[in-house]
């Protein structure tokens, strides 16, 4: 387990959550420099829904990760721990079935999902190896696990500027732009702690899934982990 994860309870993160809810969208594409669109197109791509699929997007927040999925005939349900991003989700998306649920436990039969996704949040559930066992749970057999997450920087010089720039920058930007700055410092500090590219890949296999393997994007910083049931 992460030392940013040994630091927060789970009522905790849900609360940070809760706070940043209304402005987080924005926040996010601000602090990723507007890559957190082309990250967002990275996972629609490699996943390759087809009309139908039943896709289970797991910390979905408010949704913008979920709808690219329902445009393309998929029946995605937007699943987060968060009351207060599902709220503002609803508002803004109410067509799509946002369901309250712990990654831990979840509420959905076995074998539901022809897949699941979860994009920059298995690092904010508080046992990521159970999360993953449970992904697996309602995964139907031969579907598919894709993770999007922030990973380590392939390139050493670049990798000591990120880390600046998670220390250093991300915090002061998000005073500006955030409604809960102190919740960045927390994430800056769960990315800092998560394992690189392999480790996450031993995770999964760990967890029960088949052939992980991964794919760097923007030269390391977030990676698509995808694997099989």
């Amino acid at each position: 387990m992460a030392r940013a994860e040994l630091d927060k309870q789970p009522t905790d993160v849900r609360r940070m959550f809760d706070a940043v809810a209304k402005n987080y969208d924005v926040t996010n594409d601000v602090l990723s420099l507007g890559q957190d669109r082309r990250w967002r197109h990275d996972v629609i791509k490699a996943l390759a829904p087809s009309p139908g699929d039943r896709v289970l997007d797991l910390a979905a927040g408010t949704g913008t990760s979920s709808q690219p999925f329902a445009d393309r005939g998929a029946m995605v349900v937007p699943c987060d721990f968060s009351l207060g991003m599902l709220q503002v989700g609803k508002r803004a998306r109410p067509e799509l079935p946002f369901t309250a649920g712990d990654a831990t436990a979840l509420p959905f039969a076995d074998d539901t999902f022809d897949a699941v996704t979860i994009s920059f949040g298995l690092r904010n559930i508080v046992d990521p190896v159970q999360g993953l066992r449970e992904m697996r749970r309602v995964t139907r057999p031969g579907g598919t696990l894709l993770v999007c997450e922030f990973s380590h920087p392939t390139w050493t010089p670049f990798r000591t500027v990120y880390m600046e720039y998670l220390m250093k920058a991300l915090p002061t930007i998000s005073r500006a732009v955030s409604s809960s700055p102190d919740a960045y410092i927390y994430l800056a500090e769960s990315i800092r702690a998560w394992p690189d590219q392999q480790g996450l890949a031993d995770r999964i296999a760990a967890a029960g899934w088949q052939a992980p393997q991964w794919r760097n994007l923007s030269g390391g910083i977030v990676a698509l982990h995808r694997a099989t049931a």
